[in-house]
């Protein structure tokens, strides 16, 4: 019998796909702890409707993460720290602070935890790399700077 999985299983696959299964285990136990449904005409539409709509949504996601990337790929973001005469920084850039100088000065919100960048502690220029989808990716320049 083909059902129509509404729950991720275990040797036969994850939700939303069709498998083939018997029809006692269909009868007596997928269908009556609710983890599929049988693959009629109408629950096929709806699966395919359900996925079209699921591409939709990536393909959207994708194209603003692209539009994202473009208005921060190679630009560079100045940062004020207090620091030493040595050249060090009384304490460290974190992601936190990266974030926010993007956000105010291309007007775009960025994931903190999507970001990567080296370990800040001196003045200078640093590359950070920003992850905004899988396979999107955007590097900008940090410049840390004295503060006057």
């Amino acid at each position: 019998m083909k059902v129509i999985l509404l729950a991720d299983m275990k040797g036969h696959g994850k939700k939303g796909d069709l498998c083939n299964v018997s029809d006692g285990y269909a009868r007596n136990f997928l269908f009556p702890k609710q983890l599929a449904v049988e693959a009629n005409a109408a629950a096929m539409n709806e699966m395919k409707n359900r996925q079209e709509a699921q591409a939709h949504h990536q393909a959207q996601e994708k194209q603003t993460a692209e539009e994202t990337a473009a208005k921060i790929a190679d630009k560079t973001v100045v940062l004020h720290a207090k620091g030493g005469a040595s050249g060090k920084l009384f304490g460290a850039v974190t992601v936190k602070e990266i974030a926010a100088e993007i956000e105010r000065s291309f007007g775009v919100t960025v994931d903190r935890k999507k970001m990567q960048i080296p370990e800040i502690k001196a003045f200078g220029s640093y590359r950070a790399e920003v992850r905004l989808y899988p396979g999107v990716t955007a590097a900008l320049t940090v410049r840390v700077e004295e503060q006057e």
